[in-house]
């Protein structure tokens, strides 16, 4: 197990707090803010820094990301605004390796979506409702120290169905006033990253000053934690002596060796010796 700083960037959409006086005065250092001070007080040992869409690049730089271990996203009025450059960046590293922590309406995100490779839609009202956050995977990490339930007096109501890929694991299911369930927190992966998905935590409600819910947030960032150096998955080619005679294919590779861009044996030679080599 590693011992190096937990390094974790906390993205913030940053709209509403700017637009809507109530949410400013709820959140005056932001959602992003509030979400990062949670996951300070419960991972004293991190590193965590904020960004938010208003930044260049949506404060998510190649050089920021390639220092990021654990990216929490948090987003909802501007989905489309986010740019697809940002996007596609965020998602190799995912792949690579990056955990994330898909958060409330983050369900809508670009970057979830792409991940997801599904619609993400679900039923909401937004009428004040108790959440109760029930723990269904007591044994997993992400619910360490985790009442259950818990307990949210008020909060935007997220029921199914939600269209979203069977998750790996099922961590909460959560209950609300008028009797909807809904699937609140998911676990993923997604080539070498791992995917946190938790709803609770909306602007019209001061959610994330729940310590509880800070609690959770902070253990889906501990458990998302790479595991090994990041590194893309990529197509490998091994020499496997009579059973494969594929030594000259190069497959996607756009930078292959100069010395392998070129054979004298063509695809139909390498299939005859295959199959004589077999016969």
């Amino acid at each position: 197990m590693t011992t190096t700083p937990l390094r974790i960037t906390v993205w913030g959409e940053n709209v509403h707090e700017l637009v809507e006086q109530h949410v400013a005065e709820r959140y005056p250092d932001g959602m992003h803010g509030a979400i990062a001070d949670g996951i300070r007080e419960n991972l004293p040992d991190a590193v965590v820094r904020t960004a938010t869409m208003q930044e260049p690049e949506h404060g998510l730089s190649e050089a920021v990301l390639a220092e990021t271990d654990v990216l929490t996203w948090w987003g909802h009025a501007a989905h489309a605004d986010v740019d697809d450059a940002v996007v596609d960046r965020v998602h190799k590293h995912v792949l690579s390796g990056m955990g994330l922590v898909v958060l409330h309406s983050g369900h809508w995100s670009k970057i979830f979506g792409k991940l997801m490779g599904t619609t993400c839609t679900l039923r909401w009202r937004s009428e004040h409702d108790q959440e109760l956050v029930w723990t269904v995977n007591p044994q997993h990490p992400i619910t360490r120290g985790v009442p259950n339930p818990i307990v949210i007096p008020e909060q935007e109501m997220y029921g199914e169905y939600f269209d979203v890929p069977t998750p790996d694991e099922l961590i909460f299911i959560s209950g609300f006033t008028g009797g909807e369930v809904f699937r609140s927190g998911m676990t993923y992966r997604r080539g070498l990253g791992k995917i946190f998905y938790f709803s609770p935590g909306d602007q019209d409600f001061p959610v994330y000053h729940h310590p509880d819910v800070r609690r959770v947030v902070a253990n889906g960032a501990e458990w998302a934690r790479p595991e090994r150096e990041r590194e893309l998955p990529t197509l490998r080619r091994y020499d496997l002596g009579e059973y494969f005679d594929g030594q000259h294919y190069r497959g996607p590779f756009d930078d292959a060796p100069e010395d392998e861009a070129t054979t004298d044996t063509t695809e139909d030679e390498a299939t005859a010796a295959t199959a004589e080599a077999r016969a």
